[in-house]
């Protein structure tokens, strides 16, 4: 009768199925230095530029103007206030921020197969080798994180999906800070031997640590992958971007939130993001009663919708563009211009430091917001009672709402119950 063999310790793994920590567990020939090297460089172009558009759309609503405006009150230096955001032209904050939420979409298969492409080395052991390794790997660790909570936070916010606990702004601010600060250490680490190895291969002293060192039977080469990574941003292209610009993508844009109003047809048929109905205002409140309050240091004046379209009326064809990345084209808007609401006020030049904006909508985060005097004085700048030759729509502002040329969409209040000019 034979001995059964004693049992010393835990079981080891067969050699024939290798962990996620030995190279040999990673099989695709696709993976290789110059692979990932190539997807880095349309990062580094792509996050930079996403970057640059995300800080452009921070200073649009002019958080240094008035406590209203600013959703990030404890940010300290990482509020960088270059320049007053400018009224022209009228579909700036369209373009930037348009380029930015088409940018982002466009830019998701490309950071899957990045990411894909550098798996092994998040479970290669030992985690640390050195002082500089470990530097790498928690750049790695903070870069990788931060990609994917901004990117998960960003298409949440486009599709009006907040599913994520507290406020969109501060948590899409500070974690693009903390990610693009991973992102430039991490491109300071890697980007001089992603341009040696693009430019003229590698070494042959030098092992290639992404490839497999058992590969499989390839089924594509490296640069079939790229071309799928490129078809997919293509198709994200084509399904996106005309949920922000004009022409015949608008007919493809798959992509268009799905979490808004239907808005209808006829002059107020255009994309809203919340109703009358949502935000709690009743049609008594935006009826034969209302009145709008203009207060200023020549005192407080109540004025009714009559006496409004009384006054000289001015029109202006300007978009409305959001934060999640959708805008409208040039709507025909009809109303009292700013600057003569000044005048009334007290500032016989229609020159005032700023006007506080306030809404009949009792709760959220924008029922107040402050204008710079530039959004003021521009003629363009409405307090506007029609739209395309029809008084506006319960939700799209009646009876009043404000259109300023430039303007993030939600700077634009709508159901305006008190106009205060002022140092603000």
């Amino acid at each position: 009768m034979r001995d059964r063999p004693q049992r010393t310790g835990a079981q080891r793994p067969s050699p024939g199925l290798p962990l996620p920590t030995r190279p040999a567990f990673w099989r695709s020939p696709v993976r290789g230095v110059r692979f990932t090297a190539v997807l880095g460089l349309v990062l580094l172009a792509g996050i930079t530029l996403l970057f640059v558009t995300g800080l452009l759309s921070y200073a649009a609503y002019n958080p240094d103007l008035a406590a209203v405006n600013d959703k990030t009150p404890a940010k300290g230096w990482l509020g960088l206030y270059l320049f007053d955001w400018p009224t022209g032209p009228h579909w700036l904050y369209r373009l930037t921020q348009g380029v930015h939420v088409t940018l982002g979409i466009v830019l998701v298969p490309v950071l899957l197969a990045k990411l894909w492409s550098v798996v092994p080395k998040l479970f290669a052991l030992p985690p640390a080798r050195s002082a500089g390794h470990a530097l790498e790997r928690l750049s790695l660790l903070l870069l990788v994180g931060g990609a994917l909570f901004e990117f998960v936070t960003g298409l949440l916010n486009i599709q009006l999906e907040y599913l994520f606990p507290g406020s969109f702004y501060p948590l899409h601010f500070y974690g693009a800070w903390v990610f693009f600060a991973a992102f430039l250490a991490h491109t300071c680490l890697k980007l001089p031997r992603a341009l040696r190895v693009l430019r003229h291969g590698l070494p042959a002293a030098e092992s290639d640590e992404l490839a497999s060192p058992d590969p499989a039977a390839p089924t594509v080469s490296r640069r079939g992958a790229l071309a799928v990574v490129g078809a997919g941003s293509l198709l994200l292209l084509l399904t996106s971007a005309g949920r922000s610009f004009d022409g015949g993508l608008r007919r493809t844009a798959l992509l268009t939130p799905r979490g808004g109003a239907e808005p209808g047809s006829g002059p107020n048929g255009f994309q809203i993001n919340k109703t009358a109905a949502k935000v709690g205002i009743a049609p008594a409140e935006t009826g034969e009663r209302w009145r709008l309050t203009v207060a200023g240091p020549a005192g407080e004046f109540r004025l009714s919708r009559a006496e409004l379209l009384a006054m000289d009326q001015h029109s202006a064809a300007l978009p409305i563009a959001c934060v999640e990345g959708w805008s409208t084209s040039d709507q025909w808007w009809r109303g009292v211009p700013l600057r003569d609401l000044a005048t009334l006020a007290g500032f016989p030049d229609g020159r005032p430091p700023g006007v506080l904006v306030e809404s009949l909508q009792r709760s959220g985060p924008f029922r107040k917001v402050a204008l710079r005097d530039n959004q003021v004085r521009d003629p363009r700048s409405l307090l506007a009672l029609g739209v395309n030759g029809e008084p506006l729509s319960p939700d799209h502002g009646y009876p009043a709402r404000v259109i300023v040329p430039a303007a993030p969409g939600v700077t634009n209040t709508k159901w305006v119950s008190r106009l205060t000019f002022g140092e603000l």
